[in-house]
């Protein structure tokens, strides 16, 4: 994660999606949706797939309840995809799940993820990793059901 700094700026990040959740609250409409639950904490997500007419992805709508962790990569999630393909989509998801399980290593290139990056630092705390996958699992989940 690099220098103190660094770590602090990106806790900052993710206490401010947590509290200020970007994509918040269920549109009407949308192509798919997905309820993910984490069982072990009790963290709760449902998420909504809206698509654009040339099927790239408009947004992510979504509600929940849990962790900051959870609510925080959920909102990071929602700014990053508006504008993807799906197979952009797809390699995204691949590239967040790759840096959760690196138990704190990262991963040669994070800058596709955007801000979302600043979750690295939960790969080194297993029982974590869920939470952060919670949102990810979900927007997965709305692809293959609307493809």
């Amino acid at each position: 994660m690099g220098s103190p700094e660094l770590a602090n700026l990106y806790q900052q990040v993710i206490l401010d999606h947590s509290k200020r959740k970007k994509g918040f609250g269920l549109a009407e409409g949308g192509v798919a949706e997905s309820h993910q639950l984490n069982p072990t904490c009790g963290d709760e997500i449902t998420l909504r797939l809206h698509l654009a007419d040339d099927d790239t992805i408009e947004r992510i709508s979504w509600e929940g309840a849990g962790c900051s962790i959870s609510m925080a990569s959920a909102s990071l999630l929602s700014e990053l995809v508006p504008g993807l393909t799906r197979d952009e989509a797809r390699e995204r998801i691949a590239l967040f799940r790759e840096m959760m399980r690196s138990k704190g290593a990262g991963v040669e290139d994070d800058e596709p993820l955007g801000d979302a990056a600043a979750l690295e630092g939960v790969s080194r705390y297993v029982a974590r990793v869920k939470c952060a996958m919670l949102g990810w699992v979900a927007f997965e989940d709305t692809l293959s059901l609307s493809s």
